[in-house]
């Protein structure tokens, strides 16, 4: 199958998410927009919900993407930022579903490994390296748009993309079925 289509991808944020769109094209890829939508002014949080919503399917409905990748929120001690990013990161995941968009969450280790090759890498280290794989001249660019980008280009890395399947277990069935006896084990180990 030919690997070819374009991707959205979404940093999430509660005052700024970026997002960013590539199209993927064999090995080539490249950009076709980016930016943040901004939510700064917005003091009710339920209102900053619907303007995400609001600007996902502008984002949606303008680059028909065939598919989202969203970076997955990381740990935080602080609880109330962890659901207010859970509640962001909800609302951009389900405008996408509702217009059929499959969407794939990508930890930020994941992301800034795909880019950068180190899993700890710095935002500044991820932004060099997007603006060259995507060669963007553009100076300088919103860190939370070149996030999005980031998780984008994570996305067309992956091998299962556009229909190529790796040998891996997908599945659980698939995984039953190349591990008859391991499962076996476990079942009989509960009765």
């Amino acid at each position: 199958m030919k690997k070819e289509g374009v991707i959205l991808g979404i940093d999430p944020g509660t005052q700024a998410m970026g997002y960013g769109i590539i199209r993927v094209k064999g090995s080539r890829m490249e950009p076709v927009g980016m930016g943040v939508i901004k939510m700064v002014s917005i003091t009710d949080p339920y209102r900053r919900m619907s303007h995400i919503l609001e600007k996902m399917y502008e984002l949606l409905d303008t680059h028909r993407p065939d598919f989202m990748a969203i970076e997955a929120p990381f740990y935080s001690k602080n609880v109330q930022s962890m659901l207010k990013l859970g509640r962001a990161q909800g609302v951009a995941i389900a405008a996408a579903l509702s217009r059929n968009v499959p969407v794939c969450e990508y930890a930020p280790r994941k992301v800034k490994m795909a880019v950068t090759g180190r899993g700890a890498a710095s935002k500044e280290q991820v932004a060099v390296m997007v603006k060259k794989i995507l060669n963007i001249t553009e100076a300088p660019l919103s860190k939370d748009a070149t996030d999005a980008l980031a998780v984008a280009v994570c996305h067309a890395h992956q091998p299962s993309l556009f229909g190529n399947t790796s040998s891996k277990a997908t599945s659980w069935e698939a995984f039953v079925s190349k591990h008859p006896g391991r499962v076996k084990q476990k079942t009989q180990a509960k009765e």
